[in-house]
């Protein structure tokens, strides 16, 4: 249960930062990430991102670089099978597995490499808003943004009982290793479904307890949050203007650049 991205959001240096400027940042370098057509503009948002994170934000840089593990691990794969299954043009080179012949084309390295490019610059982005915005912050800047009650009202419940069934499950999980639950393959299975089945027992159980502690407060279909408002200074919104300006310049004045 430590290390988890909410207590990092309430401790970061970036704490007190405006919410509006921080998802700002956030959604309009992650937009301009995936609208690019060459990875250099997602790997200038990449490594500027990660700037903001370990040195302003002051998040752990070891803590960082094992989040970006996870994503980039299934982008290299991904790009794999589009470097070796996609695109015309120049042959890189060529290789026989099984009597199959294998080959990347200029086309479809320079697809793979957008690939993981667009996936390292959004995902630092996605880590950005996550590790310097509490969740509560971002469910009031939705509802002033007139977002539907009903979606945030699932949200904010939803989020909640993320971090209460993953107690749980620790929980049970502890109890099965203390009694050699997971010595074997099949012991380790049947562990898990007992887990899962016990999970779900939990989730109905705790759904009837909600409804009933809401009922007895009079619950009206709408849930109150205090709403913690910050202004951004001048300079700081100067800043994210010209840092969205400046990646937007790059998307278009490199739209025709090529790596290969």
């Amino acid at each position: 249960m430590q290390n988890l991205l909410d207590d990092y959001a309430q401790s970061n240096a970036l704490r007190d930062t405006s919410p509006r400027l921080k998802l700002l940042l956030g959604i309009g370098a992650m937009l301009l990430c995936v609208s690019s057509v060459t990875p250099i503009a997602p790997l200038f948002v990449a490594i500027t991102m990660s700037f903001i994170i370990v040195i302003l934000a002051k998040i752990p840089t070891r803590f960082y670089c094992t989040l970006l593990l996870i994503p980039l691990s299934f982008a290299l794969l991904s790009a794999l099978v589009v470097a070796f299954m996609h695109g015309t043009g120049n042959l890189l080179f060529s290789f026989s597995v099984l009597g199959f012949n294998l080959s990347i084309s200029e086309d479809g390295a320079n697809l793979a490499l957008l690939l993981i490019a667009r996936t390292f610059g959004g995902m630092c982005c996605l880590f950005f808003i996550a590790l310097t915005t509490p969740m509560i912050e971002i469910f009031s800047v939705l509802r002033s943004l007139k977002v539907p009650e009903v979606l945030i009202e699932l949200s904010m419940m939803i989020y909640r009982y993320i971090f209460v069934f993953l107690d749980q499950a620790i929980m049970i999980h502890n109890a099965q290793a203390m009694r050699l639950g997971n010595s074997g393959f099949k012991t380790s299975l049947n562990s898990y479904k007992m887990l899962a089945g016990v999970l779900f027992v939990r989730a109905w159980e705790q759904g009837e307890r909600l409804m009933v502690a809401m009922d007895s407060r009079c619950y009206n279909g709408k849930l109150y949050v205090i709403e913690q408002t910050s202004k951004a200074s001048m300079l700081a919104t100067f800043g994210v203007v010209g840092y969205i300006a400046a990646v937007a310049c790059i998307v278009v004045l490199t739209r025709d650049f090529r790596l290969l």
